[in-house]
């Protein structure tokens, strides 16, 4: 018995910690229902943008990106689109000329990421061009974006926001139960991460791409200089750390394409989340010693903190394996009926979840349905693939393969 009470007193310490991360995300969760921050304009200008597209073997979608980003409701003068063909071996380089954009070729078999395309990208544009552009616009080679997309992200730059996230949607949300479960994650982070914290007067984070910086940035920062496998968090880590908010666009929304295969999209994820390790090691030191503890950088510690968060879950389901062990036979049958409940109660609670963000988002069931009966499994091999990040660290970037050339007037349409 004093075992036991050793154990009950360790796991009280470790579930207070996983109380409060869990009650601080859904105090902020509450936000996303608060109206919509109204900003004045500080200027109204038709500011000139980069579309810039960092491209590996991408011959079967890059053009579609291309014609949505030259179908612009906005002065066709004002934006110039940038391919950098990092490491190509296919077409890709030649479609994207065709198409009308400004091609540069890359070759690197050592420094093989997106976020080292960019910062090699990015030393050219601040050597030759510094003062051409007010601000550039990221882009994954598979997507396609809204027709409004720039006027959006223009608008925010009157408003004086510098760096801005826009909605992440998906393109082959229907295509099976992986793509409908990418969608519903993606959803939940649009409404109750980024609109909760920006409406809150925090700051969302920047989400791999659709994403807006003014050059003012980056002449700052001198480049772009990012060296984990997450390069958007580590990006939005050290500029929150230097005193940026970063901004949301709901309106300007960009389309992805998410993995079908279930290797491939545990693969992914377990980039990322070795990616968010790597951030939490490189950009905690920046954002404790800044001068000013803000509530955005308060927040943003809190954020980064989920990944120990995972280990602190783990023990604790450790102890409970060694409490039934220990504990007498019928205490430890209610241990574990007590254990199934909770099962069901969190597979309950996800489906909820999810149905909520599709109804909250407007999004078609017909498409997310595979997703939603199966969004427990799909955060329950997330946590999996969290633990494994801890003993993976070595991990490289690997190339996920883009096959689905939509147009964006076949998703307007729908």
């Amino acid at each position: 018995m004093k075992t036991l009470q050793i154990l009950d007193g360790i796991q009280n310490i470790l579930s207070f910690f996983l109380m409060f991360f869990a009650i601080y995300q859904l105090v902020i969760w509450l936000f996303a229902y608060a109206k919509p921050i109204k900003k004045n304009k500080f200027t109204r200008k038709k500011h000139r943008f980069m579309a810039v597209i960092s491209a590996r073997n991408e011959e079967k979608v890059i053009a579609g990106l291309i014609q949505s980003i030259k179908a612009q409701k906005y002065p066709k003068n004002k934006i110039d689109i940038y391919v950098i063909a990092d490491n190509c071996t296919d077409n890709t380089a030649q479609i994207a000329k065709a198409e009308g954009a400004i091609v540069y070729e890359r070759f690197n078999q050592i420094k093989k990421s997106k976020g080292y395309a960019l910062e090699w990208f990015f030393d050219i544009v601040l050597d030759e061009f510094p003062d051409k552009y007010d601000a550039f616009c990221v882009f994954d080679a598979d997507n396609v974006v809204s027709p409004n997309f720039f006027e959006k992200m223009n608008d925010k730059l009157c408003e004086g926001e510098v760096i801005v996230q826009g909605y992440r949607d998906i393109k082959n949300v229907g295509d099976n139960w992986i793509t409908a479960n990418y969608a519903i994650f993606y959803w939940t982070m649009n409404r109750f991460y980024h609109l909760a914290r920006y409406n809150l007067g925090l700051s969302p984070l920047i989400n791999g791409t659709g994403f807006m910086v003014a050059m003012s940035v980056i002449k700052e920062n001198n480049g772009w200089h990012t060296n984990t496998l997450t390069e958007d968090i580590e990006f939005s880590l050290k500029s929150i750390a230097r005193g940026h908010k970063i901004g949301w666009a709901k309106d300007a929304v960009v389309y992805d394409e998410q993995p079908v295969g279930f290797g491939q999209s545990c693969n992914q994820r377990m980039r990322w989340s070795v990616g968010h390790i790597q951030c939490l090691k490189a950009c905690m030191p920046e954002l404790l010693n800044t001068k000013r503890l803000t509530a955005v950088i308060l927040d943003t510690i809190i954020y980064t903190m989920c990944m120990p968060i995972v280990i602190l879950s783990l023990i604790i389901s450790c102890i409970d394996f060694i409490k039934y062990f220990a504990m007498p036979i019928r205490q430890g049958a209610m241990f574990l009926t007590g254990k199934f409940e909770f099962g069901v109660l969190f597979i309950i609670t996800t489906i909820l979840q999810a149905i909520l963000v599709v109804v909250l988002e407007k999004k078609d069931f017909k498409k997310a349905w595979k997703g939603i009966i199966t969004y427990p499994i799909f955060l329950s091999t997330w946590f999996i693939i969290n633990v494994g990040a801890f003993f993976n660290t070595k991990m490289a970037w690997k190339q996920i393969e883009h096959v689905r050339d939509v147009k964006i007037d076949e998703i307007i349409q729908k």
